[in-house]
């Protein structure tokens, strides 16, 4: 009787198989919105790893053109509550400088 329960507890599988219709249906849903939160994560995260691999490389003028890409991703994110409000105000300002404090490439001096 005890191994019984040991399973029961230790097992993962109870925990996904709702009973009742209502529960089926929310495990559904919960699933899909976890699905569609984590493509939002995920999308915000690699723009702004694309950004600093340009800043790192020096180049401003491509970084600068995926900033508003960058800016619509976490803006996105904050408005679906995938991250908080303020969090999307401190990425958006850290990228921004970031970009700004970065030097363009410089060209050859003249004699």
């Amino acid at each position: 009787m005890s191994l019984i329960l040991s399973i029961l507890k230790s097992s993962d599988t109870i925990k996904d198989m709702p009973i009742t219709k209502s529960a089926k249906k929310a495990l559904r849903q919960s699933k899909k919105r976890r699905q569609r939160n984590l493509c939002r994560l995920k999308a915000m995260k690699d723009i702004i790893k694309k950004i600093r691999k340009l800043v790192e490389a020096n180049k401003k003028e491509e970084a600068l053109k995926l900033l508003p890409q960058a800016y619509k991703a976490i803006d996105k994110a904050a408005k679906t509550n995938i991250i908080k409000k303020n969090t999307a105000a401190r990425k958006k300002s850290r990228i921004t400088k970031l970009i700004a404090k970065t030097s363009p490439a410089k060209p050859p001096e003249q004699p």
